[in-house]
C-alpha cells in the first residue's frame, strides 16, 4: 500500500508516519532526507543534486520524481508513505505517472486535519530529540523527567528557529496556497479521506488504520 499523509505544518504526519514504519513494515520517503542522503552518496543523481543544493537553487520536481524512482525500485517494502511530496498539482501529476509507470498505484490520502490556533500552541511547544527525532510537546507529551528520549536514550533536545507563531502562520498561509488544493484532487480520485489530528497520538494512529484499512 501506497499512501500519502496529507496537513499542514504542525499537523503531526511525522509522528504518524514513523508509527506507520515501525508497526506495518512501510518506508518513509522524506524528500528532505532523499534529497541529503543524495547529495553525499556520489551517484549520478547525488552529484546533480549536490550541485544545484551548493549553486542556492532549488532541486526541480524532476530531480525528486528520480529520486522516488531510485527509492521504489531499489528498496523491500510493504508499502511507501510520501513524505513533503507532492505539494502542488503539478507534482501529484508526476508522481500519479511514475507510479503507474512502475506498475504501482496510490493506494490512499489521508488528510490529518487541525484548526490553525491549535497548530499555533502545538507548534510553539514542540521539541525534537537531536538524536533520533522523536518529537515532543510541553503540554501533550513533555521531555521526560529524567531528560532522556523515551525512544533512544539521547539527552539533546531542540527546537526549530520556526517553531513560532509568526513563521507558522507564514508556513500555513504557503500550504493553503500550494498543497490544500490537492485535497480536492484526490478527493476526486476516490481515495481521500479524513481524520481528526487533535486527539492523543493513539487515537490518531487507530483513526489512520481504520481509513488504511477500509
Amino acid at each position: 500500500m501506497n499512501i500519502i499523509l496529507l496537513g499542514p505544518p504542525g499537523a503531526g504526519k511525522g509522528t504518524q508516519a514513523r508509527i506507520l514504519v515501525e508497526e506495518r513494515n512501510m518506508v518513509q520517503l522524506s524528500t528532505g532526507d532523499m534529497l541529503r542522503e543524495a547529495k553525499d552518496s556520489g551517484t549520478e543523481m547525488g552529484k546533480v543534486v549536490a550541485e544545484v543544493m551548493a549553486s542556492g537553487n532549488l532541486v526541480t520536481d524532476e530531480i525528486v520524481i528520480g529520486l522516488i524512482r531510485e527509492k521504489l525500485e531499489t528498496t523491500e517494502a510493504a508499502g511507501f508513505i510520501f513524505d513533503g511530496f507532492p505539494r502542488t498539482l503539478k507534482q501529484a501529476d508526476a508522481l500519479g505517472e511514475l507510479l503507474e509507470e512502475m506498475g504501482q498505484t496510490l493506494d490512499k490520502v489521508v488528510e490529518l486535519r487541525v484548526e490553525d490556533e491549535a497548530l499555533v500552541k502545538r507548534i510553539t511547544a514542540r521539541s525534537t530529540c537531536g538524536d533520533c527525532g522523536e518529537v515532543y510537546n510541553d503540554v501533550t507529551k513533555p521531555i521526560p523527567a529524567d531528560g532522556k528520549c523515551v525512544k533512544c536514550g539521547g539527552t539533546e533536545f531542540k527546537r526549530r528557529a520556526d517553531d513560532n507563531e509568526d513563521s507558522l502562520r507564514t508556513r500555513l498561509m504557503a500550504y493553503y496556497k500550494q498543497t490544500s488544493p490537492l485535497i480536492g484532487y484526490y478527493y476526486h480520485a476516490g481515495i481521500h479521506s479524513r481524520v481528526d489530528g487533535l486527539g492523543e497520538i493513539d487515537e490518531i494512529k487507530a483513526a489512520i488504520a481504520e481509513k488504511l484499512d477500509s
